[in-house]
Parts: structure tokens; C-alpha cells; sequence
């Protein structure tokens, strides 16, 4: 039997990534069936879960990816600013109106709840951090403590995902920088 190399199954395991996100993003969490994540990402089943385990570790690699790269831009810009690329890059975080689905999973699945959050924390640590410097920096409000902040703009954040499933994009624009403006110092 041959033997595979690294780079040639991290490269199977990114095409069953992408692959997988167009499917999310077409069908929804509970209709990506096997049979689609197959055809989506051209790999078999076997393939599919023997890089992932089962669907709902595959889901949750594409939420840990996205996690990162949202941490990463939340670290240089802050949360705004990924909801800013939600709307300037539609393809990116298409699958994300999965999310509607993913909260009533996390309503209903306790399994599923704890490896999802997780995947949460990943972007909320990154929140905190980014408000703390903010604020020691004299850029952010000082009156409303930082966990009811971050609370505040995850909250928005699911609305405005919300809206984006639905396709649903006009004024956001617009309602991003009176979010950005609640939080900054007042001068």
C-alpha cells in the first residue's frame, strides 16, 4: 500500500473542507446529508470521515477555521470589522446562515453545545482582549464593564448574521459604525 504523504492529506483534508462549506452553505446543517458532503467535496464517505470523524466534527472544523481567522481580524481591527467582511465578502461566511441551525442545536443537543462553544471561545477570547486594549488605551468606553460588551456585540452579531441569511443587507453598513460608535470613548 502506498504510503500518502503529509502535504497530499492536508490537501484532501482542505478539499473536504471546501467542499463541505459550499454544501453547508446550499443546504443547511440538517440537509447535508452524506450523499451531498460526497458530491460537494468529490471524496467518499470513507474519506470524508476518516479526516473528520463524523458530519458535526466536520461542521465544527469549518467553525474552528472561521474562529481563527475571526480572532485574527478581530485582534487587528475588532468585531465590527468581521461583521464588515461578512458583507464585503458574502462568499467567506456563506455557510454561516447555518447558524440558525446551530442555534437550535444548541438549544436541544448538550453534546453538541459543549464542542461548540468550544469553537465560541476562540472568538470571544479574542473580543475580550481586543476591548481590554481598547479601553487601556483610552479608545473604548469605560463606563459599561467588558463581559457586557462583549455580551453586547455577540448578540448584535447573531442579529446580524440573521439578517445576512436572509439575504437581508440593507443598512447594515450604516448600522455597524452606530455599534462601533456605542463602544468607543466618549469625547
Amino acid at each position: 500500500m502506498p504510503i500518502v504523504s503529509d502535504d497530499e492529506l492536508n490537501r484532501r483534508r482542505q478539499d473536504i473542507l471546501v467542499g463541505a462549506r459550499r454544501c453547508f452553505a446550499q443546504h443547511g446543517y440538517e440537509g447535508a446529508t452524506v450523499r451531498l458532503l460526497e458530491e460537494a467535496t468529490g471524496k467518499s464517505r470513507g474519506a470524508i470521515f476518516h479526516h473528520f470523524g463524523d458530519k458535526e466534527s466536520l461542521f465544527l472544523a469549518l467553525a474552528r477555521e472561521d474562529a481563527a481567522r475571526q480572532a485574527e481580524t478581530v485582534a487587528n481591527n475588532g468585531l465590527v470589522e468581521v461583521m464588515r467582511d461578512m458583507l464585503t465578502h458574502p462568499e467567506r461566511h456563506d455557510w454561516l446562515a447555518t447558524r440558525l441551525e446551530i442555534t437550535s442545536m444548541l438549544r436541544t443537543d448538550p453534546s453538541f453545545r459543549a464542542r461548540w462553544k468550544d469553537q465560541q471561545q476562540i472568538l470571544d477570547d479574542a473580543v475580550r482582549a481586543r476591548l481590554q486594549t481598547n479601553r487601556e488605551e483610552g479608545r473604548m468606553r469605560d463606563d459599561v464593564d467588558i463581559e457586557t460588551l462583549v455580551v453586547y456585540l455577540e448578540t448584535f452579531m447573531d442579529g446580524f448574521i440573521s439578517r445576512l441569511a436572509r439575504g437581508d443587507q440593507a443598512g447594515l453598513e450604516e448600522v455597524l459604525s452606530i455599534v462601533e460608535q456605542t463602544i468607543r470613548a466618549r469625547r
